[in-house]
């Protein structure tokens, strides 16, 4: 592609130019100017919009206001005006360098220079109050979502290794913290962050700060701390929403030694442990060293005095055993166990002989009342048992004269005839 620049072509009309800037192209491309005009012409369609941010530059020239306005958190800036009409009341309302406002702006861009500025329509100062009542409602939106809970907080460890200080540069806080830590305990070990503690830039410094000591395994616990100040300086920084957050979602425990006791950050809400003071910190984070020391000793003391009492008893009661019968005379217990195992032994003789002779009283009458009952008892007392036929005769009709019967006696048996039957006898 041979491209020649619109000049060696001749300037073309408007009608000749692109309608939109999705159409332009090497061949036909937009003056500058058009393209200035277009550009301005969609900035003028953008509706007054309300911003917040701070003052960094006022200046007050022929009636006009000029200022810098910027972000609160971000560095980003715009040039803002205030032509005559708005800008006369800007000084009645206190507004300097530093002031944080809201403004209704609404942007304009000077075709000539390309520059982009704010025209400013109104403009209010942010109060004290306002923003505490900003607070107060983060606060509570917070604190619904259990950010400030009691169960989510950490305790802190009994001896730390290593203690992470968040604090402003070569601030008076740090050196409370690491003078006074250091005289109850002196083998703590410091990792210190110098971060912006007041300012706009602060809660992101701090967060920032947070993030780097918690991904430290070392650490295991970390201070934020700064001294007094006016209250906007204190207070305002260290309720910032994403610094809160942040605290929130640490790992490690968090201690918020905030000096200002007439109110309290959010910061105090969400940490684990709240310090009133820098100062008052080291008597959370570490024990004092000289009463540790003091405890040890006196536990060794109350150690070896329990143990020699304890040895003392043990002793005495040795002495006691050795002097008892028992161990003095220690053949005596098996004396005794023989006098016990000879009556024992004669007891089971007795009562074995005893019921040998129940035993032999029982067989001795079962047998008598046997006897008494058998046919040969019978037999004794002079009876005879008479048999035909090897079968017992009980009625004499059974018999006939001259048959041979067998006659059984007490001692011995015989062969008899009969001759008569009486059969009366048999009736």
């Amino acid at each position: 592609m041979n491209y020649q620049p619109p000049h060696t072509k001749g300037r073309p009309s408007l009608a000749a130019l692109p309608a939109s800037s999705q159409e332009t192209s090497e061949e036909t491309p937009w003056p500058l100017s058009h393209f200035s005009g277009k550009l301005r012409a969609h900035i003028d369609r953008v509706a007054p919009t309300w911003v917040e941010g701070q003052l960094v530059e006022f200046n007050l020239r022929n009636g006009t206001a000029w200022m810098t306005l910027r972000d609160l958190e971000q560095e980003i800036s715009f040039t803002a005006v205030a032509w005559r009409n708005v800008a006369g009341g800007l000084q009645t309302k206190g507004l300097a360098a530093g002031s944080r406002v809201v403004a209704l702006v609404k942007p304009s861009l000077w075709e000539k220079t390309g520059r982009l500025s704010l025209v400013t329509q109104k403009m209010e100062p942010v109060g004290l109050g306002d923003l505490l009542a900003r607070i107060e409602r983060l606060k509570a939106a917070l604190a619904a979502e259990g950010l400030f809970d009691e169960a989510r907080k950490q305790p802190l460890p009994v001896l730390p290794r290593t203690i992470g200080v968040i604090t402003g540069r070569n601030s008076d806080a740090k050196k409370d913290i690491l003078r006074n830590v250091t005289a109850r305990w002196s083998a703590a070990e410091f990792a210190v962050e110098e971060v912006a503690t007041q300012g706009s830039m602060a809660p992101m410094e701090v967060a920032a700060a947070l993030e780097r000591l918690d991904a430290r395994g070392e650490v295991d616990v970390v201070v934020i701390a700064r001294g007094g100040g006016a209250l906007e300086e204190v207070i305002l920084p260290f309720s910032d929403e994403r610094l809160i957050r942040a605290v929130a979602a640490a790992n490690t425990p968090v201690v918020s030694a905030i000096g200002h006791e007439a109110d309290r950050p959010l910061l105090d809400e969400v940490a684990d442990v709240r310090a009133s003071t820098p100062t008052g910190t080291a008597k959370l984070l570490v024990p004092d060293e000289l009463r540790e020391r003091e405890n040890i000793a006196q536990s060794r003391v109350r150690m070896s005095q329990g143990l020699e009492r304890r040895l003392a008893r043990e002793a005495e009661w040795l002495e006691s055993m050795r002097t008892r019968p028992a161990l003095s005379f220690p053949e005596g217990m098996v004396q005794v166990r023989r006098e016990d195992v000879r009556a024992l032994r004669h007891r089971s003789l007795v009562s074995t002989q005893t019921a040998v002779d129940r035993a032999y009283d029982w067989v001795e009458s079962t047998r008598s009342r046997v006897k008494a009952l058998s046919p040969q008892s019978t037999l004794d007392r002079g009876y005879a048992v008479v048999q035909h036929q090897r079968q017992i005769v009980r009625r004499a009709q059974e018999l006939q004269p001259g048959v041979e019967v067998r006659v059984m006696v007490s001692s011995g048996e015989f062969t008899a005839e009969v001759t008569d039957i009486d059969e009366e006898q048999t009736r």
